[in-house]
């Protein structure tokens, strides 16, 4: 860490804090990343999900991953600096986006997914606070750490007995942009409709995971 110098905080979250640096011999600005959890080992800090996305990643609509520090078994990933997200930007503006700054916006994020699974990724969590910014012209997806991976098809989920659908994994998104395959209809109420008598249940069978779930932040 010592090719940086911290300028300010520029947001807080469950497992680290961000910072705006600045690498001391080229003046470029970077936003390091710095994890709340002690990592141990290089290869405790290599099997992370963000870092094995974004190492395989490289898309001009994908927030680029400079390099991963590991100093005094803190773990920091410096990225490219954008100066918000997408939320940030839309509270700040006194008028609503023209029609072609939303079609601009739109197919950079289309673009960044295509990509995304093409090599097998998608996101789970879109939502515009995942989507950095530099203004309108340039938008890139960021936050992987709820991403998913899937082998030569699509990921398989265990489905409900009874339903047909499965309780996610981890709460992603937000109810109103959530896609339902992560949306809160497979939460308490879920659970209330599998019977208490485990021999009436129904054999569990599995359901394939579609790409177009990202989408539906989008509304698309």
């Amino acid at each position: 860490m010592n090719r940086y110098v911290t300028l300010n905080e520029l947001g807080t979250g469950t497992y680290g804090s961000v910072v705006l640096g600045q690498r001391i011999d080229t003046g470029e600005k970077v936003a390091i990343k710095r994890m709340k959890r002690k990592f141990y080992s290089w290869d405790e800090a290599m099997n992370l999900r963000e870092v094995k996305s974004l190492k395989k990643l490289s898309h001009a609509n994908v927030v680029k991953l400079k390099e991963v520090i590991r100093e005094n078994d803190t773990l920091y990933f410096v990225f490219e600096y954008m100066k918000e997200n997408l939320y940030q930007l839309m509270k700040s503006r006194e008028k609503h986006f023209s029609e072609s700054m939303v079609k601009n916006i739109v197919c950079q994020v289309l673009q960044g997914l295509s990509f995304m699974h093409k090599h097998g990724y998608f996101h789970r969590d879109m939502k515009p606070e995942n989507l950095l910014c530099m203004g309108p012209d340039v938008v890139k997806i960021a936050d992987f750490g709820l991403r998913e991976k899937s082998g030569l098809g699509l990921p398989t989920r265990t489905t409900s007995p009874l339903d047909g659908t499965a309780p996610p994994k981890s709460s992603c998104a937000r109810p109103t942009t959530a896609a339902p395959s992560t949306s809160g209809r497979w939460g308490p109420s879920w659970r209330r409709s599998i019977p208490s008598d485990p021999s009436s249940r129904a054999p569990r069978r599995s359901i394939r995971f579609s790409r177009s779930a990202p989408c539906w932040g989008l509304r698309i």
